[in-house]
Order: structure tokens, then C-alpha cells, then sequence
């Protein structure tokens, strides 16, 4: 008969359950967290439509962990935000801790990191430590955004030939993604009483993709012009 032990022995890569599921470090400022909000909000309309049943998930500040280490904290990546398609919301009928991906296999499609610094730890090319060879070469989103509120900017790459390549932005100043039939650029406007240059997207007609809230004054908007006060 075989034991717990044994079983955990003949198991020699690890799970979510057993991966730490935070390196201890704080998130860098107030404005990352409703950021992280704003995308997911906005864009979930556009990913219930793309995902009918409902096989896809977000991380937001999450480790994907690429390799083996110790402690185990130094073989993940935490993007920002990022996106990954057809894989099921909870894991065995649990919430994911991390996305583990020799667990999983599907690389996210795109990964977004907030620059809290001077932008050099997102673009380090070093192999094997520097955070933009990890994602090129070993985790593989097919989109990768490097996003730095202070200069109102964000870099796009997009992954050809196992290589990242810079987008161009468009006319609007928008990076098409198309896979998921969107544009990504910056919306200089107020959000959870912050006024900020966000990161926002956008269809590909231009058109800004609204959050839940920003639907709802709308619609109240547009009955209040026909004559009805919307409900409470």
C-alpha cells in the first residue's frame, strides 16, 4: 500500500497547493491594484463573449513559476496582470494559488508588468535572471506590455520567431492585440478618484472598452435624457 510519503516521493514536481503563493514583497504603490481592476473589469465582457464556457483566467500580482529552486519563491515571475486562455477558473476545484506552468502548459497570451522603478528590472535581458529573457525565452506570452505610470508610457512586444519584437502603436496611439480583438494604450482621466495616465483598452474600432460602473452612468445617462429617472 502506498503512503502519503511514498506518494509525495514518486511526485517530484510541485503544485500550487505546495508553491509559495507570494514572495513577501508589498505591491509598490496605491494606484497598481485598482490598475489591475481597471483591465480586468473592462475586458471581461470581451472575454466572456471570446470563452462561452468559461476556460480562461487572470492573474493579477500572481507567480508563474518556471523552474524548480530554493527557496521556490526564485522560480517565478508575478506580472502585474496577465491573461491565460483556455484553462479551467479553479484547478482540481480549487482557487489557483500560482500558475505553475509544467502543471498547466499554456503560456499566457499576454503578461503586463507596472514599472515601479526606473524600468530597467522589466527590460533585463540577462539570461536566466533578468525578468525580459524570462518571459521571451521560457514563459513565452505571446504579448508582453512594459507599462510606467510616471512617464504616461507602455511598450508592447509581441512574440515572432521566439523573439520579442516591439509593436508600433497605431494612429490612435494603441498597440492592436489582435487575438483578442483589442487595443492597448494609455487613458489620461480619473479612476477610483485618482487622476492618472491608465492602462486601458480599446476595440479595434477605438471605441474605449467601459468597466461595469462606467456602463451603468451610461446607461442612467441615456435614460435620464429620454425622460426616466433609473432606478435606485
Amino acid at each position: 500500500m502506498t503512503s502519503a510519503t511514498d506518494s509525495v516521493a514518486l511526485t517530484p514536481f510541485p503544485d500550487h497547493t505546495q508553491l509559495p503563493q507570494s514572495d513577501g514583497t508589498f505591491v509598490k504603490n496605491f494606484q497598481e491594484h485598482p490598475q489591475s481592476i481597471l483591465l480586468t473589469d473592462s475586458i471581461k465582457p470581451i472575454l466572456q463573449k471570446r470563452h462561452p464556457d468559461g476556460q480562461y483566467c487572470i492573474g493579477q500580482d500572481c507567480g508563474i513559476y518556471w523552474q524548480i529552486t530554493d527557496p521556490p519563491e526564485k522560480g517565478a515571475e508575478a506580472p502585474d496582470w496577465f491573461y491565460v486562455p483556455n484553462v479551467p477558473p479553479l484547478l482540481d476545484g480549487q482557487t489557483r494559488r500560482s500558475y505553475v506552468l509544467w502543471r498547466e502548459y499554456i503560456a499566457p497570451l499576454i503578461a503586463l508588468e507596472f514599472v515601479s522603478g526606473d524600468g530597467s528590472e522589466e527590460r533585463d535581458k540577462t539570461p536566466w535572471e533578468g525578468k525580459f529573457w524570462i518571459y521571451e525565452q521560457v514563459i513565452h506570452p505571446a504579448f508582453y506590455g512594459i507599462y510606467e505610470v510616471n512617464k504616461a508610457s507602455v511598450e508592447v512586444y509581441e512574440l515572432i520567431g521566439g523573439q520579442y519584437e516591439l509593436l508600433t502603436a497605431n494612429e490612435r496611439g494603441h498597440y492592436p492585440i489582435h487575438p483578442l480583438g483589442v487595443e492597448l494604450g494609455i487613458w489620461q482621466d480619473s479612476y477610483q478618484n485618482m487622476r492618472l495616465p491608465w492602462l486601458r483598452w480599446w476595440d479595434l474600432q477605438g471605441n474605449l472598452l467601459l468597466t461595469g460602473e462606467e456602463r451603468a452612468d451610461l446607461l442612467a445617462a441615456q435614460l435620464r435624457s429620454l425622460g426616466v429617472e433609473p432606478e435606485a
